[in-house]
């Protein structure tokens, strides 16, 4: 992941110093514009500042994304009902930074991605009484609370369903693990 971050970093350095402008700058000023579509965001820049589609589609793709303080924090993921859920949270998330320090929290509008060197698990706030956790284990079969992920997201191999504090269990916390080993 961070050769990824660091390649971004580049890209958006990159847009710098062709346009004199940074990305944030840019962001800026399509928020103040009628555009709210990624496309329409794209054709804009590409039209009214000549700007070449990689470049006007990664402001766009910034122009659509969350504050990032916003993406600093999980609180927009615990309202509407799921407050309650919010402690099963934290207490994932403390198991998992225990494991090392390696590990990384990362926030997005729906779920958060756990990594180390690259993710390994997620977690959603799926209902108001329950919280939704993939995990990639290759290799690992599933059965019982470790179900194949199907649907919920192709990315992971398994789901774990959480509706109790009883069920952040020993058995959770291995497979959690075990999903933290196999991304190192």
């Amino acid at each position: 992941m961070v050769d990824v971050d660091k390649a971004m970093a580049t890209f958006d350095s990159n847009i710098e110093r062709r346009t004199g402008r940074s990305v944030p700058e840019w962001v800026r000023l399509v928020k103040v514009q009628d555009v709210r579509k990624h496309g329409e965001i794209v054709g804009w820049l590409k039209t009214t500042h000549s700007l070449s589609h990689s470049h006007a589609n990664q402001i766009a793709k910034r122009a659509l994304q969350p504050d990032t303080a916003e993406l600093g924090s999980v609180d927009h993921l615990f309202t509407g009902g799921k407050e309650s859920l919010r402690p099963l949270y934290d207490r994932i998330i403390k198991i998992a930074e225990a494991f090392g320090p390696d590990v990384s929290v990362a926030p997005k509008k729906a779920n958060v991605s756990i990594r180390r060197r690259k993710q390994f698990a997620l977690v959603q706030p799926s209902t108001k009484t329950r919280i939704d956790i993939g995990l990639i284990l290759k290799g690992k079969p599933s059965g019982g609370r470790l179900e194949p992920s199907g649907s919920f997201n192709p990315m992971f191999t398994h789901r774990v369903r959480i509706e109790s504090a009883d069920q952040i269990d020993r058995a959770f916390q291995d497979w959690l693990r075990q999903a933290y080993e196999q991304a190192g």
